[in-house]
């Protein structure tokens, strides 16, 4: 049985060895100065780590499952998330000279993996496809409205809008590992183990986020409820990050979904365009 509405034959998955280092945040509010706005993106990257070595492991154990095209996306989506990593520790490393909580969030966040990890294979699969489409999801939002990265240095804009062209790049490969890897399964039986396993990713993402971003609250002295109540204005109405993805969340439910049928290619393109040049390529190999 084929995946319904596969991924464009003409698609490139192209790893882009970029590196940022020595040009990260320099200011402990580095996203305009907002305590509030600055804490959601550490809170993510705090957890992109860990997190992009779960979803190499998940989609490596089964890469023998690929035919065609598809075995050369997941060597191209392993070089993408191991550069990914690579660059988030880098990031990671800069904020935390200016916020002492950022150990803490990494801490948990590999608690929570560790925790997934003790899952079945299949299961762990299927949570990275759930956590791939909130990524790609992410970083559509990101590249379609510059109000989620305006005030940060152009060199951290400029990081986090490579990051999100990849994600949105490599957004079907693991979705299409897992139809690889359950084509024996009835489609009822795929179907409810793909939306099991984003109901337990949803909560492990708002959970891990949402403590992490408690951390950087207190270690700033504004955990009270205005804080928190700016927080979900910033999430769900201006610029409304929340409020932009849930379309594309509430998607991923319905039978037959795939992650190509939203097609933005085109704001690829466009995002690649605008992308800087000054990065240097980082010439040693990833390792993979």
């Amino acid at each position: 049985m084929s995946s319904p509405n596969p991924t464009p034959v003409e698609l490139t998955i192209h790893p882009r060895n970029f590196t940022f280092t020595g040009r990260g945040p320099d200011a402990r509010w580095w996203l305009g100065g907002d305590p509030v706005a600055t804490a959601f993106f550490n809170a993510l990257s705090a957890s992109f780590p860990y997190g992009e070595r779960f979803f190499m492991d998940s989609v490596r154990r089964y890469r023998d499952c690929a035919t065609g095209a598809l075995k050369d996306q997941i060597v191209a989506f392993l070089s993408q998330e191991a550069t990914h990593t690579r660059e988030h520790v880098i990031f990671n490393s800069q904020v935390s000279e200016h916020n002492l909580s950022l150990a803490a969030m990494e801490a948990r966040s590999e608690a929570r993996l560790v925790l997934a990890r003790t899952r079945g294979p299949l299961v762990q699969l299927g949570q990275t496809v759930a956590l791939e489409h909130f990524t790609a999801i992410l970083a559509h939002a990101l590249l379609s409205d510059p109000r989620h990265l305006a005030g940060a240095s152009d060199s951290t804009q400029a990081m986090w809008r490579w990051h999100a062209i990849e994600e949105i790049e490599h957004k079907a490969v693991a979705f299409d590992t897992f139809f690889a890897a359950t084509c024996l399964h009835s489609g009822a039986r795929r179907w409810a183990l793909r939306v099991s396993t984003m109901v337990v990713a949803t909560w492990l993402l708002f959970a891990t986020v949402g403590c992490n971003i408690a951390d950087s609250f207190t270690a700033d002295g504004i955990n009270r409820p205005l804080t928190w109540a700016r927080l979900f204005g910033y999430l769900l109405v201006k610029p409304g990050i929340l409020r932009q993805v849930l379309t594309g969340y509430l998607a991923y439910f319905l039978p037959g979904f795939h992650p190509w049928q939203h097609d933005n290619r085109a704001l690829l393109a466009q995002a690649e365009q605008s992308l800087a040049h000054d990065y240097t390529d980082v010439a040693e190999g990833l390792g993979i």
